[in-house]
C-alpha cells in the first residue's frame, strides 16, 4: 500500500441556483486576459444541454479518456505513442472555436459617440478575436434555462441513450446545474497524452497542473482530457487549466469557485487513497463497477493501519489529521451519496457530485399524497421529474441503483428533519430503510444543510520546508 493524499472536491446539486458567480469570479482571477477569451476554467452547464465545448461528451468524436484494448490493458482512447505522433502536426480530436465560441465584445464607443438622432444607438457586438462585427450564435452557457434544448437535443450524447424515457414538452421538462471544473484526476489521460511532459500532477496533493515553460503547444492534452478542461491560449502557444486556485490551496483558504458560491454547495477536503491499486482499479472490465473500484481506492484515514502507511510515506501529521475530519471524503465513502463525473471514462476524477433530488413533494401534494412521508417519497424515486436513467448517464456509467440509493437517502433525510422540526417523534425506521441510523441521518443534514465555514473546507496548509524534497511524478499514474 502507498498511499498518497489527493485534494477533492464535492458539489451538491440540490443548492446550485445556476446564477454563475463561480464561473465569473474564476474568469476574474485566471483567464480575464488576451488568448484566453473564451476559456472557462468553471462552467456552470444547465442539464439537458451539449454543454461546453459542445457535446465533450461525446467520445466517439473525441476520442478522450481511457478505454481498455483487446486484452483488456489501459490504453488512450486517441491511441498509443507512434499514433499520437503520428499526428502531432494534424490532430482531427480537437474542438473549433465552433465548438467553444467565438468570443465578443460590444461596440460601447457607438453608445456614447453617436450623434443625436431619434432612435437610440446599438453596441453591436464584436469580436475578440479578429475585431470584426459578428452574429452570436453559441456560448459557454448556450443551453441556459433549456435555452434552445428543443432544437440541439438531438445532438445530446447522454439524452440519445434515454430518448424513449425523456419529454422535452414544456410541461414535462426537466433542468438542473452542473458546475464543472476540472477534475484532477488520479489517473489523468490529459497528462498521459501530453507528448513534451508539461502535464504533471502534483505530488503533495495531486492537483494537475501544466509547465508552461515546456509546453509546446501540441494540444494533446485538450484531446485526451474527455472532460474537455484544457484550454488553449491562442497568443502564447501554451495549454492552460484550472489549477485548482493551489495558491489559496496552499494557504488554507479554498478555491475562488467554492468561495464565492452563493449556493454554498461545495465542499473541499483531503482523499488518501493507495497509489498502486489506480491501475488495477481503473481496468475492471465493467464500467458500472468503476464506481466502487474508485471508493475502494480511497482509503479510511481512522484506520490504524492506513495512517501508520501514511507516515511511513511522509504525509505530514497535520495533513493525516485533516484527511479524518474531510468533508469530501465523509460524503463520498462514509454515507456514500457523492458520486463521480462519468466515471466511465477510466480517469478516476477527484471531483465528485450530490445529484439532485428534483422536485417532488408538490407533485405527490396534488395528487392527494402527504408529498413529505418517507414512504410516498421512496415510492416517487423512480418517477422523479429528473430521470434516474440520465442522472446515471452522468454519475454511474448508466447504472441507475447508485444514483436511485443516493435519492432515498436525501428523501429519508428529507422526511426525518421534517419529523424533527414539527416536533414529532422521529420513526427509526425511516434512516434503517437506506442503512442509516437517526444520527447518522442527523449529522449528513448538519454537512449537507448548515454546516459551517470550517466543516465545508478542511484544508490543510502547504508544508513549505518540504519543497526541495517534492518531484513530480513521472507521466501518471498509468503508463501508456
Amino acid at each position: 500500500m502507498r498511499v498518497m493524499a489527493q485534494m477533492g472536491m464535492v458539489m451538491n446539486l440540490d443548492k446550485c441556483i445556476g446564477c454563475h458567480t463561480c464561473s465569473v469570479t474564476c474568469k476574474q482571477t485566471w483567464t480575464n486576459r488576451s488568448g484566453l477569451e473564451y476559456a472557462w476554467f468553471n462552467n456552470v452547464e444547465t442539464r439537458p444541454g451539449l454543454g461546453y465545448p459542445r457535446a465533450h461528451e461525446d467520445q466517439e468524436r473525441w476520442r478522450g479518456g481511457w478505454e481498455l484494448d483487446r486484452r483488456g490493458r489501459l490504453r488512450l482512447r486517441s491511441g498509443g505513442r507512434v499514433r499520437r505522433m503520428l499526428r502531432i502536426f494534424s490532430n482531427p480530436n480537437l474542438p473549433s472555436i465552433r465548438d467553444y465560441y467565438e468570443p465578443w465584445t460590444y461596440d460601447y464607443d457607438t453608445l456614447v459617440s453617436a450623434p443625436a438622432g431619434d432612435t437610440s444607438p446599438v453596441a453591436r457586438p464584436i469580436s475578440q478575436i479578429d475585431g470584426r462585427p459578428m452574429k452570436i450564435e453559441w456560448s459557454a452557457n448556450w443551453d441556459d434555462d433549456l435555452g434552445g434544448t428543443y432544437e440541439q437535443s438531438p445532438a445530446d450524447p447522454l439524452l440519445k441513450e434515454i430518448s424513449d424515457k425523456v419529454r422535452l414538452d414544456y410541461e414535462n421538462a426537466f433542468m438542473f446545474h452542473l458546475p464543472r471544473i476540472c477534475e484532477h484526476c488520479l489517473n489523468p489521460s490529459c497528462v498521459a497524452s501530453c507528448p513534451s511532459g508539461a502535464m504533471y500532477k502534483r505530488v503533495e496533493d495531486g492537483i494537475v497542473l501544466v509547465d508552461q515553460d515546456r509546453c509546446r503547444g501540441w494540444r494533446m492534452c485538450v484531446s485526451g482530457c474527455p472532460y474537455k478542461k484544457v484550454y488553449f491560449n491562442h497568443k502564447t502557444g501554451k495549454a492552460e487549466k484550472c489549477t485548482f486556485c493551489y495558491p489559496r490551496i496552499e494557504v488554507g483558504l479554498p478555491t475562488v469557485c467554492a468561495e464565492t458560491c452563493v449556493g454554498r454547495l461545495r465542499y473541499i477536503g483531503l482523499f488518501l487513497y493507495d497509489a498502486d491499486r489506480v491501475l488495477a482499479a481503473a481496468s475492471v472490465p465493467d464500467p458500472t463497477d468503476l464506481l466502487e473500484a474508485q471508493r475502494s481506492l480511497l482509503l479510511d484515514p481512522s484506520d490504524p493501519a492506513v495512517t501508520a502507511a501514511a507516515r511511513s510515506a511522509g504525509v505530514p501529521e497535520d495533513w493525516i489529521d485533516a484527511a479524518g475530519r474531510s468533508p469530501v471524503y465523509q460524503l463520498a465513502c462514509h454515507y456514500r451519496v457523492a458520486l463521480p463525473l462519468h466515471p466511465e471514462y477510466r480517469t478516476m476524477p477527484m471531483v465528485w457530485y450530490i445529484p439532485p433530488l428534483s422536485p417532488v413533494v408538490d407533485a405527490l401534494a396534488g395528487s392527494g399524497h402527504d408529498g413529505e412521508d418517507a414512504s410516498n417519497l421512496f415510492a416517487a424515486i423512480q418517477t422523479l421529474r429528473i430521470p434516474s436513467e440520465y442522472l446515471a448517464q452522468l454519475f454511474s456509467a448508466g447504472d441507475t441503483e447508485p444514483v436511485d440509493r443516493t435519492l432515498k437517502k436525501l428523501a429519508a433525510m428529507r422526511a426525518h428533519m421534517r419529523q424533527v422540526n414539527l416536533g414529532e417523534e422521529t420513526d427509526p425506521s425511516i434512516a434503517a430503510s437506506v442503512g442509516m441510523s437517526t444520527s447518522e441521518i442527523e449529522a449528513l443534514y448538519r454537512l449537507l444543510a448548515i454546516a459551517k465555514y470550517e466543516d465545508r473546507y478542511v484544508i490543510p496548509a502547504a508544508h513549505v520546508e518540504q519543497a526541495r524534497a517534492l518531484d513530480e511524478l513521472p507521466g501518471c499514474s498509468v503508463v501508456p
